[in-house]
């Protein structure tokens, strides 16, 4: 099966700078050399928005040299902490609609990836992070899906458009998110992929199945009453890794930064070959 690896929400700052005393750049290579030491055959590697942690050109600047050397196309998406005109600044070349927003289509055998621009804005307002599909966009993503000729589409968006009973983030998800379910779930023969909440979920709605990943870096916390959007732990950063079937997609998520799990105390895998 051939392999499309994701991070998301990898939220790099300007050097010496901390999340919740994480070092967001180191976290990330961590994933990266962890991910690329096993994967290094993958078709693509798709990073689901909020590149950085301010919009800023210097964290963009930042987060350059830490992809310099992936082997590997990579597919980048925009989320609420980014900024287009900065993020175009430092990567120029990155694929964008006839509209201007950072949204990419790549065909891999059966499958079709489509990946979404949910950055509302500009304007940008302070303190705004719910995401949007404005017009322009859907129609993207509708020409995507009408043309992909049966192939099964894994459709990628930051903002996820549902609720997840986390309170805060819920708060900030995609704001016309009806709209976007509608489509899907019209179309059929696909997964959709979010960011954003910073923890691995799964789910179902209106017919569409969904999935969410971590972050390279912080993550959410599964708080399902206080309204706190900025509730973040230190748990172990995690990729993701998605198996293409001819007749669908597996989606694995991988820890990274924990002991070593392939130990198998008290038990002799040479037992197993012999049958």
């Amino acid at each position: 099966m051939q392999k499309i690896l994701f991070i998301s929400d990898t939220h790099i700052c300007a050097p010496g700078e901390t999340i919740i005393g994480l070092d967001p750049a180191a976290r990330l290579k961590a994933v990266l050399d962890a991910a690329f030491a096993d994967h290094a055959d993958a078709a693509a590697l798709v990073l689901l928005g909020d590149l950085t942690h301010h919009g800023a050109v210097a964290e963009y600047a930042a987060l350059k040299p830490l992809l310099a050397e992936i082997p590997v196309p990579i597919i980048p998406m925009l989320g609420n902490h980014d900024r287009r005109d900065a993020f175009l600044r430092v990567f120029p070349d990155a694929p964008q609609s006839a509209a201007g927003h950072i949204q990419h289509v790549m065909d891999v055998g059966h499958h079709r990836i489509i990946t979404l621009d949910s950055l509302d804005g500009p304007p940008y307002l302070a303190g705004h992070h719910s995401g949007r599909l404005c017009a322009d966009r859907l129609a993207f993503l509708a020409d995507a899906l009408d043309g992909r000729e049966g192939r099964h589409a894994l459709v990628c968006i930051h903002h996820p458009p549902f609720d997840t009973g986390i309170a805060g983030m819920d708060r900030i998800k995609l704001a016309d998110g009806e709209a976007f379910l509608d489509l899907l779930a019209r179309h059929g023969n696909l997964h959709l992929i979010c960011g954003h909440i910073h923890r691995t979920i799964s789910g179902n709605a209106r017919g569409v199945p969904w999935s969410m990943l971590k972050s390279p870096c912080h993550q959410g916390v599964l708080e399902l009453e206080t309204p706190n959007s900025h509730l973040s732990s230190n748990e172990p950063g995690a990729y993701g890794i998605a198996l293409l079937s001819d007749d669908g997609v597996i989606l694995h998520s991988e820890d990274v930064g924990l002991p070593d799990v392939r130990i198998y105390g008290g038990y002799d895998l040479a037992d197993d070959m012999k049958d």
